[in-house]
């Protein structure tokens, strides 16, 4: 195979990416939400409004980064990837429990178990070039 051939990426791979992707974007803007309204209302918490809009700022790269290996199919990525949907179900829990955002844990939920199996599909993780126990090279 040449340099300019790549392996092709599978459709399983290329909807994990787009689920981190979608995750990365809601936290991004949860956070810069939290932070126009913290600074807009300027009576609130100030420290707790900030502090809670960078977190979220934050947070939001984690999946940023793994959508972007994901899609271009570097084997680092899974990891934050998989990480990010397990934090993601006892969020998506809580928000079930709470009137006003329940269809936004129904939306995360789906999307954490939607990342997962797809993170763990074998055609995934055979693209990523990852390999199972006792799985020789």
């Amino acid at each position: 195979m040449s340099s300019t051939e790549q392996t092709p990426r599978p459709t399983r791979l290329a909807a994990a990416a787009g689920v981190a992707l979608v995750e990365a974007l809601g936290l991004l803007a949860g956070g810069v939400y939290m932070l126009v309204r913290t600074l807009a209302d300027g009576g609130g918490d100030l420290t707790g409004g900030v502090t809670g809009g960078v977190t979220l700022l934050a947070l939001g790269l984690i999946p940023l980064a793994a959508a972007r290996g994901l899609w271009r199919m570097r084997s680092w990525s899974r990891g934050p990837a998989v990480i990010t949907q397990i934090l993601a179900l006892p969020v998506a829990w809580q928000m079930l429990q709470s009137e006003g955002v329940i269809p936004y844990g129904i939306v995360l939920a789906v999307l954490a178990v939607t990342g997962l199996v797809l993170l763990v599909n074998p055609a995934t993780t055979e693209a990523l070039g990852i390999r199972r126990p006792g799985q020789e090279s």
